[in-house]
């Protein structure tokens, strides 16, 4: 939160406005991450296999390995000194929609490794479907209200506000999927690391309450967010981006891994 709060102040310093085109030139970057991630879980798990050169190159340059570049925490900061490298680059040109380019031109390849990868597509469909259900309701729910109300507020605009509730249903509902059905399947056991959402999954003897809990509280916290009269508009927006960091990047890495059998 201090972390957050200091980049804050420098965005604020610097003039850097975090609005929708900021937060689309983001998520490449957070896809970069966790694709990362998956690659890296591939190597250790034993699945990824030389189908091309390019998987020759990331089995034997050995970069992929757990280390500082592709674990936590250095993938936050080397993701993150990428982001400012190109967000730099962006802003010297005056093309901001460059930073976001950017960051896809460096997501692909990754994304070409795991395409040969994958074993297991199918339980893919019931993560999207419920991470998409809450989001698409979210989605109408404000924009009926942008339209009754005039939408003459600061708050942000609903596809923004459906992005958190979508970002966070997607890591529930990758959570739930992963623990509750396909543990197992791939030959591999599944589990959950972390403490409150590993006594909710014990408590109900399944995670499907967590996902409901998640989808409530990133409901609750887009309704604040819209509902806030005192705000700034790019205040709501940097912490609109950060919540869906938050569920984004657990999500994507876990529905991921899963797809691959890592």
């Amino acid at each position: 939160i201090g972390a957050l709060y200091l980049i804050y102040l420098a965005f604020r310093k610097y003039g850097i406005k975090v609005d929708r085109q900021f937060i689309f030139n983001t998520l490449p970057f957070v896809l970069l991450g966790s694709t990362v991630r998956v690659v890296t879980d591939s190597i250790d798990a034993g699945v990824m296999k030389p189908a091309t050169f390019l998987h020759e190159f990331v089995i034997n340059s050995r970069i992929y390995d757990y280390g500082f570049a592709s674990s936590s925490p250095g993938i936050y900061i080397v993701t993150a000194a990428l982001f400012l490298f190109a967000l730099f680059i962006g802003r010297e040109i005056k093309k901001p929609e460059t930073t976001g380019w950017m960051g896809i031109a460096l997501w692909l390849p990754h994304v070409f490794v795991l395409l040969f990868l994958v074993q297991y597509p199918i339980y893919a469909i019931p993560i999207l479907l419920l991470a998409a259900i809450p989001s698409y309701i979210v989605f109408r729910h404000f924009k009926s209200r942008n339209s009754k109300s005039g939408a003459a507020n600061s708050a942000p605009r609903p596809e923004v506000l459906a992005g958190i509730v979508g970002a966070h249903a997607l890591d529930g509902a990758a959570t739930f999927i992963v623990i509750d059905h396909f543990s197992g399947v791939g030959g591999r056991t599944y589990f959950e690391q972390h403490v409150l959402p590993s006594f909710i999954g014990g408590a109900f003897n399944s995670f499907f309450p967590f996902y409901l809990i998640k989808v409530g509280i990133a409901a609750a916290a887009a309704y604040f967010i819209a509902s806030d009269k005192d705000s700034k508009e790019g205040e709501k927006m940097f912490i609109c981006l950060v919540l869906m960091i938050i569920g984004l990047a657990p999500g994507i890495r876990d529905a991921l891994r899963m797809m691959v059998g890592a």
